[in-house]
């Protein structure tokens, strides 16, 4: 092993060391959609924390079961859906004076409370305020939404449901703009999945359909001015 080799691998091994210090509830993991070395001897499936953690920060990455998956950016679409769909339910949690509190990604759930799986789902929901923590969430969410792009659909319409609904995410919503669907599944209720078009008000499960999205509203600010 040649010096500069294992100068950088010190170098990983120092600011993952450091990084879970500043952190020490944090156990995470990390899953990308193409197979890569990152520099190490690991297979697919054997990344862990401080893999993730190695990694530079402006390199958006998931992991899921000890893989990891790269995250492209996102469109500009993506990003409309993502902002109403996050003022909607802001708002409503405000207006009601609850006590649930909203982000998007780039926010770090530990979903599995372990060092094997790390998401930054686009969207979620958190009313167990034990489960925050300063490096984000430590368990599942209460509601988790994904906006699918082309890199994300199979990941997010396959192994994601799984472990959404194993780890305890009580709603999860897949919103896809190039059909014009939204697949909600209720995995408290076990009723899933109900599909949607983006002409519906569809109702928030977690707030027991009081919170109501119009998607023909959000569908008109979608495509206004788009070439």
């Amino acid at each position: 092993m040649n010096d500069s080799k294992t100068n950088n691998e010190k170098n990983n091994g120092q600011k993952a060391n450091t990084l879970r210090k500043n952190h020490p509830e944090d156990t995470l993991m990390m899953v990308r959609e193409e197979a890569l070395s990152y520099g190490t001897e690991k297979k697919q499936g054997q990344y862990t924390l401080a893999d993730y953690y190695a990694l530079p920060d402006e390199q958006r990455v998931e992991l899921i079961d000890g893989i990891i998956y790269d995250m492209t950016a996102p469109n500009y679409r993506h990003q409309i859906l993502l902002s109403e769909l996050f003022l909607e339910i802001k708002n409503y949690i405000r207006m009601h004076n609850g006590s649930c509190i909203t982000t998007t990604s780039p926010t770090d759930v530990q979903l599995d409370c372990d060092d094997k799986t790390m998401v930054q789902p686009d969207l979620v929901v958190l009313c167990d305020h034990s489960k925050r923590r300063r490096f984000g969430i430590f368990g599942a969410p209460d509601l988790v939404m994904e906006i699918l792009s082309p890199s994300t659909r199979k990941k997010d319409t396959g192994i994601k449901v799984t472990k959404y609904g194993n780890a305890g995410v009580r709603e999860y919503w897949i919103i896809d703009p190039e059909q014009e669907k939204v697949l909600v599944y209720d995995f408290t209720r076990e009723i899933y999945p109900v599909i949607y078009g983006f002409t519906d008000k569809i109702p928030v499960g977690i707030f027991d359909g009081k919170c109501v999205i119009d998607f023909n509203e959000i569908a008109e600010d979608l495509y206004t001015g788009e070439e």
